[in-house]
């Protein structure tokens, strides 16, 4: 078959997990950046909130970019899964490009029937804060963890 039929994330579905992402990040009590982008890693849709840093505009886009391409939560570990200690995963991040791979935890893709749509990253609280954030998003339009 010479071509396949696939769903893509909507501005729309984007919003949506704005939305959520910026309710979840209130309730924490800071001010999150976030940034959703499609399957092939370019920006939808992209907010810091009031208040905050302006490097975690660069840190949540890396982590979405990175989750829709791995198709899977950032984390610690390699691209396979593996464990990774501090110097390969810096290593890592460098072969990759400083924009497509990271290890910190706040990444999530969107998958929809088994089909990855795109990233969201949250940057702003701790690991687990910019997790419960990023699920939160995810699970508002219906994707799978």
């Amino acid at each position: 078959m010479s071509f396949a039929t696939t769903k893509r994330l909507t501005t729309d579905g984007a919003k949506t997990m704005l939305a959520a992402a910026i309710a979840k990040a209130e309730e924490f009590g800071i001010a999150a950046t976030v940034a959703i982008v499609d399957a092939g890693g370019h920006l939808l849709v992209l907010e810091r909130m009031d208040g905050g840093r302006f490097h975690t505009i660069h840190s949540s886009t890396t982590k979405a970019v990175s989750s829709a391409s791995n198709k899977r939560p950032t984390t610690t570990k390699g691209a396979q899964g593996q464990d990774l200690d501090t110097l390969h995963a810096i290593g890592l991040s460098l072969a990759a490009g400083a924009q497509r791979w990271t290890a910190m935890e706040g990444g999530f893709p969107i998958i929809i029937d088994g089909e990855c749509l795109g990233g969201i990253g949250v940057s702003g609280g701790d690991w687990e804060q910019d997790e419960s954030i990023a699920i939160a998003a995810v699970t508002a339009v219906g994707a799978s963890l």
